[in-house]
C-alpha cells in the first residue's frame, strides 16, 4: 500500500476514483460567486422595519378613513372660537364640552340624548349622576366631570354674594339659589345668614326631605343664627316638581321662625322657593 505526500500533485483517489478538489466539490469558483451575489441581494431587498411600518399605515389609513367626527370638531370649536356662544345651539355647545370628556367617539348623539332627556343645559348639569349615567354613553366619570363643572357654575354664582349687601343683590341670590336648588330630586331647606350689613356669613343646607317634605325645626334656625351672630335670615327651600307655589305648610312653618326669632333680635328677611319654572318670595306674596 503505498501513500502520497500531503502535497503531491497527484490527487487522492478513494475507491479508484478521485477526490474532487474542494473548489469542484462546491460547485466551482463561479458557483460559489454566483451564489454569494443571490445572498447579497436577498438580504438587500429585505424591507426595513420603517418600510413595514409605513406600510402597515398606509394599509390602516385605506381599510379604516379618519373617523367623521374629527373635522366636524374642529369646525365646532372653530365656530365658538370665532362667535362665542352666541354662535351655537345648546346641544352644541353640551357636544363641545363632551369632546374634551369623551375624546374617541362622536359626542352629537349623547348631547342630544341628554338634553331630551333632561331638557335644557342646566337641566343635564343639575340632574344627579345616577340619572345622568341611564344616559346611553354616559358613564361615571364623564357624569361626575359633569357634576363638577355645575358645582363650579355655582361657587361663581356664589362668589358673587361675597362682600355684598345681599338684599341689594337680590337679583345675584335668586341665580345663585335657583343654581343650587332648582334640579334637586329630593327637598332641601337652606338658610342664608346675614351680619347686621346685610353680608353673607354662612350659607348652610339645615335639612334634606322627599320629594314633597322636608322637616324644619324653628328653635334649630334660630340657634344656628346666635351661633354665627347673625341678625338677619333668608330661608330657602326648592320644589321638585318644579311648581313655587308656596304650600300652606311652608306658610305656617316661616310664620312659626318668624315669630321665634324676633323676640331675640333676628330678622327673617324671606323665604324663597325655588322651583325648575321659577321662584316664589313670601314677603313678595304678602304672606309673611
Amino acid at each position: 500500500m503505498t501513500s502520497k505526500l500531503p502535497f503531491s500533485d497527484e490527487q487522492p483517489r478513494r475507491d479508484g476514483q478521485a477526490i474532487a478538489d474542494s473548489t469542484d466539490l462546491f460547485g466551482g469558483t463561479d458557483a460559489m460567486s454566483d451564489d454569494g451575489a443571490d445572498e447579497r441581494r436577498f438580504f438587500a431587498d429585505q424591507p426595513t422595519r420603517e418600510t413595514n411600518l409605513a406600510k402597515a399605515a398606509s394599509t390602516r389609513a385605506t381599510l379604516q378613513p379618519e373617523a367623521h367626527y374629527l373635522g366636524h370638531r374642529e369646525r365646532l370649536r372653530s365656530r365658538f372660537r370665532d362667535g362665542g356662544e352666541a354662535a351655537l345651539a345648546d346641544y352644541e355647545i353640551l357636544e363641545l364640552l363632551l369632546f374634551r370628556l369623551i375624546p374617541r367617539r362622536d359626542t352629537k348623539p349623547i348631547a342630544k340624548a341628554l338634553l331630551a332627556r333632561f331638557h335644557t343645559l342646566a337641566g343635564v348639569l343639575g340632574a344627579p349622576p345616577a340619572l345622568l349615567q341611564e344616559v346611553k354613553g354616559v358613564g361615571e366619570t364623564v357624569a361626575l366631570d359633569l357634576k363638577l363643572i355645575a358645582n363650579v357654575a355655582q361657587r361663581m354664582l356664589k362668589s358673587e354674594l361675597r362682600e355684598k349687601q345681599v338684599l341689594s343683590s337680590w337679583s345675584a341670590v335668586i341665580d345663585y339659589c335657583h343654581a343650587a336648588m332648582a334640579y334637586e330630586t329630593t327637598e332641601q331647606f337652606r338658610i342664608l345668614f346675614l351680619d347686621k350689613r346685610n353680608v353673607l356669613i354662612a350659607d348652610e343646607i339645615q335639612g334634606r326631605g322627599t320629594v314633597d317634605h322636608t322637616p324644619v325645626y324653628p328653635r334649630e334656625v334660630v340657634k344656628r343664627a346666635l351661633e354665627l351672630s347673625a341678625t338677619a335670615i333668608i330661608l330657602v327651600h326648592n320644589h321638585p316638581s318644579g311648581d313655587p307655589t308656596p304650600s300652606r305648610a311652608d306658610i305656617d312653618m316661616t310664620r312659626t321662625i318668624v315669630e321665634t326669632a324676633k323676640p331675640l333680635g333676628i330678622t327673617v328677611h324671606d323665604h324663597i322657593i325655588i322651583g325648575k319654572d321659577g321662584h316664589a318670595s313670601l314677603k313678595g306674596l304678602r304672606l309673611i
